[in-house]
């Protein structure tokens, strides 16, 4: 079926009464794939909102997010702190699949309002406990003759690199495939060139990667590790 009459269908047999519903995801741009789902945001008047439901239904493996227009609201301004909001993004990009009342128009201003402002900026203390995570890590890859080891130092490199040149940037942050998509829009190149540095620090030859990761840090001030200090329990 298609995903939006599936979506349409999903909606009507769980929640006939919702008042609005947008489905959002890849399963609606040209990066859908065979595993793609539908990402199903739908708004009530109240309980038994706010939950969060994975089904398989009509051939389609679905999530419901399910949520009061007030609930929705406290849930994004909660992703938006971490800079990183995918219910935002799904009512941002999503189709909105009807409106009953005027809430789906309400929520789709506003998200495309939040997402247009972009993220809170990285305060400075954060960009340095990632400056030091990252050094203690090529630290360790430097010394590093465990291929199992190897293989976690250098996916941790890889995906700290990317969200800190998402960070410098003030840029969305992103988990997943999302992460990767983020990074494109802002450092066109630089997946691919992790990916190398990764597959080939997997082989025992670290160099590349190596070099990736310390022209971020150069962005952001470089390596740091003397002088690193943080007050109370960590």
């Amino acid at each position: 079926m298609d995903p939006i009459d599936a979506a349409n269908a999903v909606v009507q047999a769980h929640h006939p009464d919702a008042r609005a519903a947008f489905l959002g995801g890849s399963v609606i741009t040209d990066r859908r794939t065979a595993t793609s789902d539908l990402d199903v945001v739908i708004l009530l008047h109240g309980a038994p909102a706010p939950y969060r439901l994975s089904v398989h239904e009509l051939s389609w493996p679905v999530e419901l997010l399910v949520h009061t227009e007030e609930s929705w609201h406290a849930f994004v301004e909660r992703e938006i702190s971490n800079r990183r909001s995918p219910l935002m993004w799904m009512c941002t990009n999503g189709v909105l699949l009807f409106d009953r009342d005027g809430v789906g128009a309400r929520i789709s201003s506003h998200a495309k309002s939040l997402a247009a402002a972009g993220p809170p900026t990285v305060p400075v203390e954060e960009i340095e406990d990632r400056r030091y995570a990252l050094t203690d890590l090529l630290d360790d890859l430097a010394g590093c003759t465990d291929q199992g080891e190897r293989l976690f130092i250098c996916t941790e490199l890889a995906r700290r690199t990317a969200e800190l040149a998402l960070a410098i940037n003030t840029a969305w942050n992103g988990g997943g495939k999302w992460l990767a998509r983020r990074l494109d829009a802002i450092a066109p190149g630089l997946s691919k060139r992790l990916y190398d540095g990764v597959h080939q620090a997997l082989e025992g030859r670290v160099e590349v990667l190596i070099e990736v990761v310390d022209e971020v840090l150069l962005q952001a001030g470089g390596r740091l590790w003397v002088g690193y200090r943080r007050s109370g329990a960590r």
